[in-house]
């Protein structure tokens, strides 16, 4: 298959957002930080205009009409909740000027909506392609973790966008559909449980005397620093930890507390129900 370069100084293309809320944002933001997109080059639309002042204040145009957003933009990003999805549509074809359509790219953000219902309920309009994408929020400061599947209809060009527009914001990597869910549940609410361990850990360094600020700061860097370590040295975390734990010391004694409290039990756990909620929305959707 020939390799369709893009560059990724710039893009010419127009984004739209249909929807406005803090996974658009995160998107666009990590995107215009890295100096691909300008927010002049943005269309987003929502219920409310007053929703989307920020938007309108960085630059990008904004409307009520998800038409509008179609019309103008050449890849659209599909960012409501999942069972807003019927009426962000039956809106968009409501206000859809037909006669001005060209051929679209649909990206999809929503959790438990597969490719094929996307495929269906776009079907009307010619030359529509959909790409699945499971991002995270972290892609706003460049740390993100992004996952994609294309649909039927999708170009090596579709795809090769895809992966220029969110490879700058962190990690991007294609996988099948099957695993979207999954992956959904690591890395796409996997930053809520991690933010939750940071504040457990300020937490116990609050009870032991250290400040709210303090404690949060060392938390949050500790956390950072490990997962560099993790990334960059190539050990298995097994090694890294026991690197950690002298014999008879503070290190193993805080992993004993922690395995009999089940920690890792529960962050298993937790992956386990949030792959099920999303197979389950899925299949309420299909």
């Amino acid at each position: 298959m020939e390799k369709i370069e893009i560059s990724s100084k710039s893009i010419s293309e127009k984004i739209g957002f249909i929807g406005g809320g803090n996974m658009a944002k995160a998107i666009c933001e990590g995107i215009v930080n890295k100096g691909l997109l300008k927010y002049d080059q943005v269309y987003v639309s929502g219920p409310n205009l007053n929703n989307l002042s920020v938007w309108k204040e960085k630059g990008a145009q904004i409307f009520t009409e998800n038409g509008k957003v179609v019309e103008h933009a050449d890849v659209i990003f599909l960012a409501v909740k999942p069972h807003i999805l019927p009426t962000a549509i039956a809106n968009m074809f409501d206000t859809l000027n037909e006669n001005s359509l060209n051929s679209k790219l649909f990206i999809s953000i929503l959790a438990g909506t597969p490719i094929e219902k996307l495929e269906n309920v776009l079907s009307k309009l010619h030359g529509s392609r959909v790409i699945r994408v499971m991002p995270n929020t972290p892609m706003m400061v460049g740390e993100g973790c992004t996952v994609f599947s294309p649909g039927q209809r999708a170009t090596d060009r579709d795809i090769e966008l895809v992966r220029t527009l969110l490879s700058v914001t962190g990690v991007c990597k294609e996988v099948p559909e099957s695993l979207i869910n999954a992956v959904g549940a690591l890395s796409g609410s996997g930053p809520a449980f991690v933010y939750l361990m940071i504040e457990a850990l300020a937490d116990g360094g609050v009870k032991m005397g250290i400040s709210r600020q303090l404690a949060i700061e060392f938390a949050a860097q500790t956390v950072l620093g490990a997962a560099k370590m993790v990334k960059e040295s190539g050990k298995h975390t097994g090694q890294l930890k026991d690197e950690v734990c002298s014999p008879g010391g503070t290190t193993i004694t805080g992993i004993h507390a922690l395995e009999r409290g089940g920690v890792r039990a529960a962050f298993m756990d937790a992956i386990e129900c949030a792959t099920k909620k999303s197979i389950e929305m899925s299949e309420k959707r299909h």
